[in-house]
């Protein structure tokens, strides 16, 4: 009986155990391998929804900075092109899918 146990344990040590984190590992790469269409959207979304609230705060600045001399805005500088590099870039690659996925 002892005998029947031991090859027990030895097959699920040797067997199961190595299975069973391969199969983890395996779901762990298949669920984290990207974002879905629905988070793409989402953050297309968000990501409008930022550049409309980025011209507001322009907007509030420039007004505020026009009725008082001394205010000095603590934001980056609008238009600037430094400042306007990365979002170009990343429009570009927005651009870029919506083609892809059209085509």
């Amino acid at each position: 009986m002892e005998e029947l146990f031991v090859a027990v344990v030895v097959l699920s040590t040797v067997i199961g155990l190595p299975w069973l984190i391969l199969h983890y590992v395996t779901k762990w790469k298949t669920s984290a391998g990207g974002i879905t269409q629905n988070d793409e959207a989402l953050l297309e979304e968000l990501y409008a929804l930022t550049k409309r609230l980025d011209d507001r705060m322009d907007t509030v600045e420039r007004l505020v900075a026009h009725d008082h001399a001394d205010f000095k805005p603590a934001r980056l500088i609008a238009d600037n092109q430094a400042d306007n590099e990365e979002l170009a870039e990343l429009e570009a690659l927005l651009a870029q899918k919506r083609k892809e996925t059209r085509a």
